[in-house]
């Protein structure tokens, strides 16, 4: 499987993705072997550091699209000498489908997707019942998944893909992680949007397994 660099010997916290074919092994990226955990779209970092900080018994695949953003996580993240989180520019589907390994990770977090909320851009929103198959393949038994959003619309939306699959029960959010706020949250909060929050159990004896 592919490696990334030593994180004893190279100062930073981005695993770049050579091959998009070849499997990619995240366990082999840490200096120790901790739980995984996943965070797709990470925004400026907000949640990303204070969660790795708070839960240093885990590791956290960081991914996020856009590079200036990545950088800035990257610069706190080595400032603040963590060395339990790794930072993937790369897009979620794709990812999750072609190059994770099943049954890799036992959380997933996933906070204030894009909620496109015209119609006719439904779909280009991140969660849907493929996706929530992909999701299935990558936790480990009995892994979970948050979800967060401030779209009333995405937020039933989500609802409908999950319960579209029998591999998943809804579950309540943690309090300690629902009090941990990503940066778009506080701006949200302060405009008076409040956080709709979803959370999903995998149930082992069931899927509805993505398209190959």
């Amino acid at each position: 499987m592919a490696q990334g660099p030593s994180p004893l010997t190279h100062p930073t916290l981005f695993y770049h993705v050579r091959d998009l074919i070849q499997q990619l092994d995240p366990a082999g990226w840490f200096p120790n072997q901790k739980p995984l955990e996943l965070e797709l779209g990470s925004g400026d970092g907000g949640f990303t550091l204070q969660y790795a900080q708070a839960h240093p018994e885990i590791n956290l695949v960081a991914v996020e699209r856009l590079w200036g953003r990545i950088k800035k996580i990257e610069k706190r993240g080595l400032r603040l000498g963590l060395t339990n989180i790794r930072l993937l520019r790369f897009e979620a589907s794709y990812l999750l489908k072609y190059l994770m390994p099943a049954g890799v990770f036992q959380t997933v977090h996933i906070y204030f997707p894009d909620p496109w909320p015209k119609k006719r851009h439904h779909k280009k929103r991140l969660i849907n019942e493929e996706f929530v198959g992909l999701l299935w393949r990558v936790l480990k038994p009995c892994g979970k998944v948050y979800l967060r959003t401030d779209d009333a619309g995405y937020h039933a939306w989500m609802q409908a893909a999950f319960a579209s699959n029998p591999g998943f029960q809804p579950v309540q959010t943690p309090p300690e992680l629902a009090e941990m706020l990503t940066d778009f949250e506080k701006e949200f909060h302060a405009k008076g949007l409040p956080t709709l929050r979803l959370a999903y159990q995998k149930v082992a004896e069931a899927i509805n397994p993505p398209s190959q």
